[in-house]
């Protein structure tokens, strides 16, 4: 067995069972613990997310608002797997992997909420006058033994640095050229020089300028995508009800055919779980610890009041874009269908195959176009994690040498065959979700005490709002 073939099989083994129901378990754990609080306090939370105190930075400490904050969150989750992830899930699992994907979030909503609150709560300024936090942050100020924190936090800051230059960086790069290269026939080199250096060029202003880049390119290239997807949806109007309800059938029959409007394959409920919860968390993160890094530089008064605006991002990234991609391809007939060679058509190219039934050749154009500027969103948001990590364990110092370093990283995953690399990112990933979910478990006690006492400050803006 050759080694990519031995890595292949260690990330099937790492993104086994053991660590989705580790991750859905956890969610479901913080749900019950926090009393339902997340759920409760969605609408809130959306609210305040686009009203006009989260983008101002008026309240409190901090280096970034709260909305830039949450955009750099979504500039790292937003990306291919909203696009071909979705695609690969439905795929592989049926249509009833996008209900699991969507319960993925659901509990997703507490992990994400209690790790972003913990991070604020623990966060510590630099030397260089920066906020600093994160998981090894939390871990190591919040955790008893403090031992125990302190090499939970290694594990992490060790595990995120590869997860940002390989998944984060190289295969990003590499989506971008494909794009371009099936879009334009630019050359992956040119284009991975491009790359390269528009990213060197934003990265080098810290989260500052990787803030404002990403307040302004993440809304804009997701409700150009949503506007598109909302098209290819009424184009298929009078399908979408029996894709849906066909969807909530496959999600929990044993074994079922799917047809029709929904496409022609077989897929048990057991695939379809498995497919839609990997490949849920895998888009939004929740319990991976990344969002955690970005939150910790918002400017507010609580730690309650902004892990409330970060879990929003699981909404806006599963339960929004996650699913109109998905019932684009369910309500268009596309899934299942072949191509040339007689193999199913999937991932980017399947999502495609669904907008261009309505836009046509447009629509390929425009899947493309998601792909590139999803994916340099996702290459700027998983710098600042990286960066944030390299700090961690280097120094702030030592900065300027992992930036360098990811911009290279960048230019050679452009041109580079990158399957090895997916594989490698994906077990790193896992790795940094684990210390992460050991942290949240430990201190899932004083997550839901913030939020509890931070209660009655949302009742008191409740009534205000009724009142005007």
């Amino acid at each position: 067995m050759t080694v990519a073939a031995w890595i292949a099989r260690i990330d099937r083994l790492v993104w086994g069972p053991g660590m989705l129901a580790l991750l859905m378990g956890t969610g479901v754990f913080l749900t019950l613990r926090t009393r339902f609080l997340p759920w409760r306090n969605l609408g809130w939370a959306l609210r305040s997310v686009l009203g006009r105190q989260a983008r101002s930075g008026a309240r409190g400490a901090g280096d970034v608002s709260p909305f830039s904050a949450l955009m750099t969150t979504l500039a790292a989750t937003i990306g291919t797997g909203n696009i071909a992830g979705v695609a690969t899930a439905l795929a592989a699992g049926g249509p009833g992997a996008l209900v699991w994907m969507e319960l993925s979030a659901l509990f997703g909503l507490s992990s994400k909420c209690a790790e972003c609150l913990l991070a604020v709560k623990y966060r510590r300024r630099s030397d260089r006058g920066e906020m600093c936090g994160g998981p090894m942050y939390t871990m190591r100020h919040g955790l008893r033994p403090k031992r125990l924190g302190a090499v939970l936090a290694l594990c992490f800051a060790l595990f995120t640095i590869p997860a940002s230059l390989g998944m984060g960086d190289m295969a990003q790069a590499n989506s971008i050229a494909l794009a371009l290269e099936d879009s334009f026939a630019l050359p992956a080199r040119i284009s991975g020089a491009a790359t390269a250096l528009l990213a060197f060029f934003i990265i080098r202003g810290g989260i500052g300028r990787i803030s404002r880049v990403c307040s302004t390119v993440v809304p804009a290239m997701a409700v150009l995508y949503l506007l598109a997807g909302l098209a290819v949806l009424l184009g298929h109007l009078t399908a979408l009800p029996g894709a849906v309800a066909e969807m909530v059938r496959l999600a929990f029959s044993p074994t079922a055919a799917a047809g029709g409007a929904a496409g022609a394959l077989t897929a048990s409920a057991l695939e379809a779980a498995r497919w839609g919860i990997a490949r849920g968390c895998f888009s939004h993160e929740a319990g991976m610890g990344s969002a955690a890094i970005p939150a910790a530089s918002a400017v507010t008064d609580s730690p309650a009041r902004q892990g409330y605006v970060s879990m929003t991002g699981v909404f806006f990234d599963t339960t929004v874009i996650c699913t109109v991609t998905g019932l684009c391809i369910c309500a268009s007939g596309v899934l299942g269908t072949a191509d040339a060679s007689g193999a199913p058509v999937n991932g980017t190219a399947l999502t495609a195959l669904a907008f261009e039934t309505v836009l046509g050749p447009f629509g390929a154009l425009l899947v493309n176009l998601g792909i590139v500027l999803f994916a340099f969103s996702t290459i700027l948001g998983w710098e600042f994690y990286g960066e944030r990590a390299f700090a961690y364990l280097f120094g702030g110092r030592a900065i300027p040498l992992y930036r360098i370093l990811f911009a290279l990283a960048a230019f050679f995953g452009a041109a580079q065959s990158l399957e090895v690399v997916w594989d490698l990112s994906d077990i790193f990933n896992a790795l940094m979700a684990v210390p992460n979910l050991i942290s949240l478990l430990l201190l899932s006690g004083t997550a839901a005490r913030e939020l509890e006492s931070f209660q009655p400050v949302i009742r008191r803006e409740r009534r205000s709002r009724r009142r005007r």
